[in-house]
């Protein structure tokens, strides 16, 4: 998000209304404001407009699918497509778990789908250029064990293709027995680091007998777990818990980060001091002091009241 943003309206904790910038898509004046407000989860401001930049309509779209023998096939495709600068539209990634849980919830029925590691692509550009690059995702996904793959040819096939991934959350909620919930999280390491990550979290997972998926935005190195656990059993929590830390750690092991897109909120606030340290924490405590002495804005999300 913080890519698109232009300028920002933000109301103060003491009423002050600023513009972090003007209009053009290009500036260096002075400190970077649309940086700190996006992101800060409503803790140094509250945000009343927002100008964004506008993308082109590409000329050509299309979408194709491609399952693997393993996640780790699948991830590591993922990461040769990027790393050899293929232009991608969008790229996901789920799981055979997850795979499982669209065809159980129906809601893309009566399509079903092969309950294998699957990845998603969408494509735009010019005609001859979304071509390309299907020709050139396909080759890389065939040296990873990639098979089945499948492309849209027309609007209708591109709906039908994507919307395994648009239903895979509502497919895993639609799944919740009486006192169960979904705890869902995420990190993001580098390309090179992310077969690795995806295939020993979800060992874990399966070690630790847990009802759970893999799916995300593996474009840019974010993926995120779906665990289905029962609340009411301290047990089950206790091991969704463990299982999660342990996916922090080790993202952060890897030089990568505790959040790529959930934030930190109440839950992650132990990840962002591991993450960041106690020095850089304590300029963020600092900043949000400046703008926020009484803490009032959203207290407690990102850092400890003092």
């Amino acid at each position: 998000m913080k890519d698109w943003v232009i300028n920002l309206t933000v109301v103060l904790a003491d009423g002050t209304v600023i513009k972090t910038r003007r209009r053009p898509r290009k500036s260096s004046a002075g400190y970077n404001l649309n940086g700190l407000f996006v992101g800060s989860e409503g803790t140094l401001g509250l945000v009343t407009e927002a100008t964004l930049k506008l993308a082109v309509v590409p000329e050509e779209f299309s979408v194709a699918v491609v399952t693997f023998p393993t996640i780790r096939d699948a991830a590591s495709a993922a990461a040769e497509v990027m790393q050899t600068g293929v232009p991608i539209a969008a790229m996901e990634i789920m799981d055979e778990v997850q795979m499982k849980v669209v065809n159980l919830g129906g809601a893309t029925a009566p399509r079903l789908w092969k309950e294998m590691p699957t990845l998603f692509f969408k494509f735009a550009g010019t005609k001859a250029s979304v071509k390309e690059n299907i020709a050139r995702v396909q080759a890389i996904t065939k040296n990873n064990k990639g098979s089945n793959f499948e492309f849209a040819k027309d609007l209708r096939e591109q709906k039908l293709l994507w919307s395994a991934r648009k239903e895979s959350l509502w497919s895993m909620l639609s799944l919740r027995k009486e006192g169960e919930e979904v705890w869902s999280t995420d990190v993001a390491v580098p390309f090179s680091r992310l077969a690795d990550i995806i295939e020993v979290s979800k060992k874990e997972m399966d070690d630790l007998g847990l009802f759970a998926s893999i799916l995300g935005h593996i474009g840019d190195g974010n993926f995120h777990e779906s665990i289905i656990y029962n609340r009411t059993k301290k047990e089950e929590l206790d091991k969704v818990e463990k299982c999660v830390k342990n996916m922090v750690k080790r993202a952060l092991d890897m030089e990568g980060t505790c959040t790529g897109e959930h934030s930190i909120g109440w839950g992650k606030k132990d990840s962002l001091l591991l993450e960041v340290g106690p020095d850089t924490l304590g300029v963020m405590k600092q900043i949000k002091a400046a703008l926020d002495p009484l803490w009032i804005m959203n207290p407690g999300k990102i850092m400890d009241l003092p």
